[in-house]
C-alpha cells in the first residue's frame, strides 16, 4: 500500500514553523514510515509530482508568487492545512500592513538611514511583484485546517499530523495550543 503523500510549502515568514516540524526529533523517524514527502523545502523537490493526501503551509502571502504556489498547493493537495501566525493572520510581516507599499519601498530603498546615496528600487523582471499588502492564507485559498502559534510546537504539528493520516479528527487538547 502507497504511503500518503505530504507536502510542504512555505511564504512570507520565518521560517519557523518548518523548524519546529523538524523538531518532532525522533519521531521524524516514525514520520518517514507513515508518509512521503513530495514537494517540500524538507527534500528540495519544488515541484509537486502528483497530487498529495496532505499539504502543509507556513507564512503570509505578500506577493504574486507566493499568490501562484498557493493556488498550486490548494489545486494539488487533498487536505490543506495553514501552520502559525504569518499563514492565519499575517504575522510580524503584516506589520507593513499599516504603511502604503510605495512608502515602505521608498524607506528601505531610498531613503532609510543606512541607504547608500544613489540606491534604487529592485526592478528586476524575475523580482516577485509585492503585493498592496500580506495577506493571511484562508483569504486567497481555502484552508481546510489552521493550526495556530508562533510557531506551533512540534507536539501541535506531530499531533495534528498524526490524526489527519490515521483518519481521526483534529481535536487538539488544550495544552497543545495554550499560548501563555
Amino acid at each position: 500500500m502507497a504511503k500518503p503523500l505530504v507536502a510542504t510549502g512555505h511564504f512570507t515568514g520565518c521560517f519557523g514553523c518548518h523548524m519546529s516540524l523538524l523538531d518532532i526529533d525522533e519521531r521524524i523517524l516514525d514520520l518517514v514510515e507513515l508518509v512521503e514527502f513530495d514537494k517540500s523545502p524538507i527534500n528540495d523537490i519544488k515541484t509537486f509530482s502528483r497530487p498529495v493526501d496532505i499539504g502543509i503551509i507556513e507564512g503570509g502571502v505578500s506577493n504574486d508568487e507566493n499568490v501562484e504556489v498557493l493556488k498550486d498547493f490548494r489545486e494539488n493537495c487533498k487536505i490543506l492545512v495553514a501552520i502559525g501566525e504569518c499563514a492565519l493572520t499575517g504575522g510580524v510581516p503584516c506589520m507593513r500592513n499599516t504603511v502604503p507599499l510605495q512608502e515602505c519601498l521608498n524607506e528601505a530603498y531610498l531613503s532609510g538611514p543606512t541607504v547608500a546615496a544613489g540606491s534604487i528600487i529592485p526592478n528586476d523582471p524575475e523580482l516577485p511583484i509585492l503585493l498592496d499588502k500580506v495577506y493571511p492564507c484562508h483569504e486567497v485559498v481555502k484552508i481546510d485546517y489552521h493550526l495556530p502559534g508562533c510557531p506551533p510546537s512540534a507536539d501541535t504539528l506531530w499531533a495534528a499530523l498524526v490524526a489527519l493520516l490515521t483518519g481521526e479528527e483534529v481535536g487538539l487538547p488544550y495544552e497543545l495550543i495554550k499560548y501563555d
